[in-house]
């Protein structure tokens, strides 16, 4: 039985984008009688908003979207997270990381990938007693995956995309992630890869614009001994420009359409689905 996921952050309000994406997981378990599931990932306490969660909900119910089962909130699970960086910790895969993103921009050695600067390494291999002694100074730092010696203990891997077929996975090319800092205790990487093998999830269903992370997400699922669902990374609604929609440069927020008169049906419409009945949107 297919079982796909939605899964939003309350940091503000939904947008045709976040409907889109939506509506592409909700339709695929209609047509095979599956079980689409929603989560809220939360994690970052200081951007998320109960009333942008409650506005979440309110705006996929009016939509027509209807889930399976409890919502699953990351915030109620950190203990499951900090069971994986224990894990992850006992052999020898984490370590702590005390550059700030302005030292990795600013690092003549830092290379580029396909999301900005990747992280040198600067702090993969300091001595044991000078990462404790700022430690216990309180120096902030990251928890970063060491990325290299994790590909080392798995060998080569692969995941199934729905749309590129069997799909070589290069962790490598986005570095040594952070997967957690002092003030979230646990990253989206890490999270959104446990959270999907403890929800059962057969088929992940995100933008195109999130396949790079798929490849850590790969390396992390063979070294924390996880399922491994099939991936739809599915193209992006852009607005007049040819910029994707986001939250950051203002996308019109789904109620905002609704204030304005529009139905939830002429919103599936411009989401991409202007016929329930069909599988796939008409359009991008």
């Amino acid at each position: 039985m297919i079982v796909t996921r939605f899964a939003p952050s309350p940091t503000g309000h939904l947008h045709l984008g976040h409907a889109h994406s939506a509506l592409t997981g909700w339709h695929r378990t209609r047509a095979q009688s599956g079980r689409f599931l929603l989560r809220i990932e939360d994690i970052d306490v200081g951007r998320c908003r109960p009333e942008f969660e409650a506005a979440i909900l309110e705006d996929l119910t009016w939509l027509g979207l209807d889930w399976t089962g409890p919502v699953r909130r990351q915030s109620d699970h950190l203990a499951d997270y900090e069971a994986a960086l224990e894990k992850l910790r006992d052999l020898g895969l984490i370590y702590p990381c005390f550059c700030s993103r302005k030292d990795i921009a600013a690092a003549i050695a830092a290379p580029h990938g396909p999301e900005g600067p990747v992280y040198p390494g600067t702090c993969r291999n300091q001595p044991a007693d000078l990462v404790r002694e700022r430690q216990e100074r309180g120096d902030p730092y990251a928890l970063r995956l060491d990325v290299g010696k994790a590909q080392a203990q798995t060998g080569p891997l692969t995941f199934e995309d729905e749309r590129q077929g069997v799909v070589a996975a290069r962790p490598e090319t986005l570095g040594d992630v952070v997967l957690a800092r002092r003030d979230a205790p646990a990253s989206y990487h890490l999270c959104v890869t446990l959270d999907d093998h403890l929800q059962g999830v057969t088929l992940v269903t995100r933008g195109v614009d999130l396949f790079h992370a798929t490849h850590i997400h790969r390396l992390l699922q063979a070294i924390l001994g996880l399922n491994v669902p099939t991936y739809l990374h599915h193209l992006l609604l852009t607005n007049a420009a040819g910029e994707r929609l986001s939250k950051r440069d203002g996308a019109v927020a789904l109620r905002a359409l609704r204030q304005a008169g529009r139905s939830a049906a002429e919103v599936r419409g411009l989401a991409g689905f202007p016929d329930q009945t069909k599988t796939e949107p008409d359009r991008l």
